[in-house]
């Protein structure tokens, strides 16, 4: 390829996957108001500028804190089809083909929504995203600061719904919630047939120690964040052996922590470990999965082969059959050939 620097135009285009995304963190302020509207939810705000200004934290806790709340408005099983909907719809727009989303029933049974609301409008929407050249399955995630029993409950709750998600996840405030406490829904999750992955965020007290336990008691098919590995290499070459992906997440953890986490990122890629590159909390972080490919490119300066790479692996990391892979990784290979013969092309006009 004639440039090494991968251009914008060249990654919106890239094929790719998305395999760290949480539906809820793609509400924006538009459609939170939209929706406080249409269900009579009294949010404090009248303006979808006044919306965007609650959207400030400099923490996870305080992330966590304003992201829960403006879940209020998600009531009925439209508001989950309508948020799931606008999320694929804008994926679409940055060359994604598959999509393994998170969502949290927990957050919302808690406050009397029914479960079956939330994986029905969030079960349609994906099943919809054909329509965007997407093909989307749905992760169920525990709230780790809930009790182990609210997630068991919650597991079992769902479980005449299992057709409509692909595995289960744990997410939300890891702090004294480590992996172990939840081993009995998780091994539940596995005997129904679920695949499983578990956050390991960022530079958490006890983080390496977590990571050890998703690995070798819960033994997940995949880890969420998961950067702080570098710090123990055993465990990076247990990741690569298996060939357990990690879905980084560059822009989000520039607000939760003072590090965009590129140079582990870039470590772990050239260590062979299946890193992959996704978008978290967008609405909230303002970067969809392309603008994390181009904040990571920024940082790190990586090239062209680096982030075919990272695309690659976001298939190869993903949970389609075999032979899906294999036609998202050949599309890949078309993709890189055609924008080199045109770019060539390109350069070769210019010079006459």
């Amino acid at each position: 390829m004639p440039a090494t620097t991968p251009t914008r135009e060249f990654v919106l285009g890239l094929p790719k996957s998305e395999l760290h995304l949480h539906l809820e963190g793609t509400l924006e302020p538009e459609l939170k108001l939209a929706l406080a509207t249409r269900n009579g939810v009294d949010i404090g705000q009248s303006t979808v500028e006044e919306v965007r200004k609650t959207y400030v934290f400099d923490s996870l806790a305080s992330f966590l804190g304003v992201y829960y709340p403006a879940m209020n408005v998600l009531v009925e099983e439209q508001d989950f089809y309508d948020l799931a909907s606008a999320y694929f719809l804008r994926a679409a727009t940055d060359g994604v083909r598959r999509v393994e989303a998170f969502f949290d029933p927990q957050a919302h049974t808690s406050r009397g929504v029914p479960i079956e609301n939330v994986i029905l409008g969030c079960s349609r929407a994906a099943t919809d995203a054909a329509d965007f050249g997407i093909s989307a399955d749905l992760i169920l995630c525990f709230l780790r600061d809930f009790t182990a029993e609210s997630a068991l409950a919650t597991l079992q709750e769902a479980l005449p719904y299992k057709d409509l998600f692909i595995g289960v996840g744990l997410d939300s405030d890891e702090r004294d919630n480590p992996p172990a406490k939840f081993a009995e829904v998780f091994a539940l999750a596995r005997s129904e047939g679920l695949m499983l992955t578990m956050h390991c965020d960022i530079d958490q007290v006890g983080s390496i120690e977590n990571i050890r336990q998703v690995l070798e008691e819960i033994k997940v098919d995949r880890i969420d964040h998961g950067t702080n590995i570098v710090e123990n290499p055993e465990l990076v070459e247990l990741v690569r052996e298996r060939g357990i992906g990690l879905t980084c997440c560059p822009v989000s953890n520039s607000f939760v922590t003072s590090d965009m986490k590129a140079t582990e990122i870039v470590e772990l890629l050239g260590r062979g470990v299946k890193v992959t590159v996704n978008s978290d909390d967008p609405a909230y972080f303002g970067g969809y999965i392309a603008d994390n490919y181009l904040a990571l490119i920024e940082k790190s300066g990586l090239g062209i082969d680096d982030v075919v790479t990272l695309a690659k692996n976001s298939f190869e990391a993903s949970w389609l059959a075999d032979d899906e892979k294999a036609l998202h990784l050949a599309e890949i290979d078309h993709y890189v050939e055609s924008y080199s013969d045109a770019a060539a092309s390109a350069t070769a006009a210019e010079s006459v």
